[in-house]
């Protein structure tokens, strides 16, 4: 089985915010338990979210090709998700290259290095936003239950009313 490249966007797009989350929780860890080598993965793991966004973005624009067409998909919505990825994608790639300066102070036991960690950690805090309202405005496109308009939503009881019919 061939993957379409909204297929392959699919199985992307989730490693740069997972890594981007799971980041998060093991530096917050490291911070807490005062441990150096959880940091440093804490870290690792927004070097490999940096990374991995790379061909999630890249494979978007294929992505959007497949589903522009679709019935239920607006170009609103794909037009928002674009701009927000590419936020999100700066933001991501900004957040691993000071986790890598951090790793690299961190290894070197310089006395900046819990500056640079600390600083890491607000803006890999303010990259989850972003990651946030990107994963969210990407499944809308596809995922109408979890739209916020009236047309995505449905009305459960009402559903069950008819049912009963």
């Amino acid at each position: 089985m061939i993957m379409n490249q909204a297929h392959l966007h699919l199985v992307l797009n989730h490693l740069p915010i997972l890594g981007a989350l799971f980041g998060t929780l093991v530096l917050v860890g490291g911070f807490s338990l005062k441990l150096e080598i959880v940091k440093r993965t804490g870290l690792g793991l927004f070097i490999f979210a940096a990374l991995s966004a790379i061909p999630a973005f890249l494979t978007g624009e294929g992505a959007e090709e497949v589903v522009e067409g679709l019935p239920g998909v607006g170009e609103n919505m794909i037009e928002r998700h674009e701009d927000l990825a590419n936020y999100f994608l700066w933001s991501v790639i900004g957040l691993g290259i000071l986790a890598l300066a951090a790793f690299y102070a961190s290894l070197r036991a310089w006395k900046m290095s819990s500056l640079l960690v600390m600083l890491t950690l607000a803006v890999a805090l303010g990259t989850m936003v972003l990651a946030q309202q990107t994963g969210t405005t990407g499944g809308e496109i596809r995922h109408t239950e979890i739209r916020g308009d009236a047309a995505g939503q449905s009305n459960p009881q009402q559903q069950f009313d008819n049912d009963d019919d």
